[in-house]
């Protein structure tokens, strides 16, 4: 009996990662896969009438233990990994993949299914049941019950396919990522980086028994290099690197990968009766068609256009002053530091030490129980899986409403970026409302034996943001997890994130916490006001960047035929072309390593950051007309978290606001 096959003797049964050993992982995979099978057999061999109890319900609670195994399993290889998990991810992929298909293609369970959703009107169904059956029904069909024999197969196949090679497109980026660094021995080559930041690539070079310093790519290494260093050779070289990962012909390149992704992606499209995988794709988002999509970037891009043209053209003129005739776009992070400076007469490295991690946690969680009444209780009792993790009880007035497990620092094991996660979503089942498991990872500066960790103002929103997907994931209250946390459209997903990081350009909350971590001295109001001032610094540029990634991404997933006659380069360049803004440079391009699309859930996605933007600003621009902590309205917003994806999306987002999101809200918080 293995640790994982069993219900954990752990507090809330959390995940016993002390105890998970590598070799536990495929026999309880195989075990449990077997277990969910026998469930999936059980519904099938039911004697009774088919009904939503014996078919739909019961199918939605199918598997849950494999799905815990799974989160666990899949979050480490993320936050985590090592070779030894690699490999493991590499025998495990395809078995689910098999799995998963092989229930999808189950022609009886169908036909029970089927026979449910085509009797629906005989029951008296309320809304989340209502959902939970269309969406089950529908589930199968676009996993091809529809489909014959051959062509069933077909699918599995090519679903194995996809699986494999977009968990190597990861492991290439993280491999490529990790494969560069950067040692320097003359201090003068880090001319005009703060000291705390030469401290940080100092400890790095001793990691390494290197003496000097070393910079990565990893973005709390390279983000400051590329915005303070005036050694513009080196910014050039260190760009270089970041921009060839994946695409410099070496083991870890992409490119082969990238156009057998999407050419199994457009085969998956149109077995099952789309023109195109992104026809398939947004079928099931609010946005519904790709012409649609594309209406809506280019809208954004127009309108957005000039004043990135006019941003752009400030920092040339700042750049010919320093004898720069033809500004490139490894220049751009530099002199967009230099102009915030001469703008607003503050940058990144003076505001954080009025950033302590701890307190930034610290109000975001007091927002949480302002707003919701949730409150934190760090338990040390509760295994974790490495020592940087820290993990908390989540109380609703006084009682246990979800566990929280936070990873903030950078690792050899852990992936760039930033992102929240789920160990066990919530369901209620037997009477028993069962509450869910959620983590956030970053990537922040570690502390050093002199400093705490201390954030730039643009990693406190990268904090607000995570969360802010978290009480998503800690507010569910829904019957089924299928339907619960944030398992809604995926352009409706980001809603909740990027609302949130409105709240740090607030000057009433940012008072609470934005206090310096040696002195306890607020932040002097003229630099809170000079951040509410440079909240949409350079955002024509910013707005222009997502515009190009989701032009690109829904060009990839509607456009592949033409990718078969060109490299991954020229296609890219050609799609976002109208929307750069500097020289393009032959030797980089950014898809191979454009892992939201190729191994995250953003394929034919991407533009659902501008989407739910605009129901951000829409949504945050009710709380601003009537009181930032509105109590009402926090308890309505509450609401639409809680629902996860029980009702349609926009249904939920007009009960909250009373209409539907206005664009301009978007184009006014953006650009006055």
């Amino acid at each position: 009996m293995s640790i994982l096959t069993e219900k954990f003797n752990t507090p809330y049964h959390s995940a016993p990662f002390t105890h998970i050993k590598n070799e536990d992982y495929l026999p309880a995979f195989k075990e449990l896969i077997q277990r969910s099978e026998e469930e999936i057999e059980a519904i099938v061999n039911n004697p009774e009438e088919p009904n939503l109890e014996n078919v739909i319900e019961a199918l939605a609670y199918a598997g849950e233990r494999l799905d815990v195994v799974s989160n666990i399993f899949f979050n480490l290889n993320s936050a985590e990994t090592s070779d030894e998990l690699q490999q493991i991810a590499q025998e495990v992929s395809p078995i689910l993949t098999e799995y998963s298909s092989k229930i999808s293609q189950n022609e009886a369970l169908f036909n029970k299914i089927k026979k449910v959703y085509d009797e629906k009107e005989k029951y008296s169904l309320n809304e989340e049941q209502q959902m939970l059956l269309d969406e089950t029904y529908k589930g199968f069909v676009r996993s091809g019950a529809l489909l014959n024999e051959e062509d069933k197969e077909k699918l599995k196949k090519i679903n194995m396919d996809l699986s494999l090679k977009s968990l190597q497109f990861g492991q290439n980026v993280l491999a490529s990522t990790n494969a560069y660094f950067k040692h320097i021995t003359h201090k003068e080559d880090l001319n005009g980086i703060p000291e705390p930041i030469i401290e940080q690539y100092a400890e790095e070079a001793k990691e390494r028994n290197l003496e000097g310093w070393v910079i990565t790519l990893q973005y709390p290494s390279y983000i400051p290099f590329m915005t303070y260093a005036e050694n513009r050779e080196l910014r050039k070289e260190i760009a270089l690197a970041n921009g060839k990962k994946s695409f410099d012909g070496g083991e870890f390149d992409n490119q082969h990968l990238i156009k057998e992704l999407l050419a199994l992606k457009q085969q998956k499209a149109e077995l099952l009766g789309y023109t195109s995988y992104a026809d398939y794709v947004l079928e099931e988002r609010m946005a519904k068609s790709p012409a649609k999509v594309l209406d809506f970037l280019n809208e954004l891009l127009t309108k957005a256009k000039p004043y990135a043209d006019h941003e752009i053209n400030e920092l040339k003129a700042l750049a010919k002053a320093d004898g720069i005739d033809e500004m490139q776009s490894y220049d751009h992070a530099f002199y967009a530091e230099k102009l915030r400076k001469q703008k607003y007469d503050f940058n990144d490295e003076e505001l954080k030490p009025y950033f302590p991690l701890n307190q930034v946690q610290d109000a975001v969680f007091g927002l949480a129980d302002k707003l919701f009444g949730l409150t934190f209780e760090e338990r040390n009792d509760i295994p974790k899986y490495h020592e940087d993790v820290k993990t908390y009880e989540v109380k609703e007035n006084g009682e246990y409403k979800s566990l929280l497990y936070v990873d903030y620092f950078p690792r050899k094991g852990k992936r760039a970026g930033a992102w929240m996660t789920s160990y066990k979503n919530q369901y209620k089942k037997d009477g028993e409302n069962s509450r869910p498991h959620i983590s956030i990872v970053c990537n922040f500066s570690k502390p050093t034996k002199d400093t705490p960790s201390l954030l730039t103002f643009q990693e406190v929103t990268t904090l607000f943001h995570e969360f802010g997907h978290a009480l998503h994931g800690m507010l569910a209250n829904t019957q089924y997890p299928t339907l619960s946390g944030t398992s809604v459209k995926w352009d409706f997903v980001e809603l909740p994130s990027q609302f949130l990081e409105n709240f740090c350009y607030e000057p009433e909350f940012l008072k609470t916490f934005a206090k310096h971590y040696k002195t306890g001295e607020v932040l002097p109001d003229e630099k809170i006001e000079k951040i509410e001032q440079s909240k949409n610094f350079m955002e024509g540029y910013q707005t222009l960047r997502q515009i190009g990634f989701g032009l690109l991404d829904m060009n990839y997933h509607s456009r592949v035929g033409e990718l078969e006659k060109e490299s991954v380069k020229d296609f890219e360049d050609k799609y976002t072309k109208a929307t750069q803004l500097y020289p393009g440079n032959p030797e980089t391009a950014m898809s191979p390593s454009f892992s939201h699309i190729f191994q995250g859930g953003y394929s034919a996605g991407y533009y659902s950051y501008k989407w739910a933007e605009v129901l951000d600003a829409d949504a945050f621009q009710y709380f601003k007309e009537n009181g930032i902590f509105n109590p009402e309205i926090a308890a309505k917003y509450k609401v639409l978290l809680s629902s996860g994806g029980t009702k349609d999306p926009m249904e939920l987002y007009k009960n909250f606001r009373g209409s539907e999101p206005k664009v301009e809200s978007l184009l006014k918080r953006a650009f006055g």
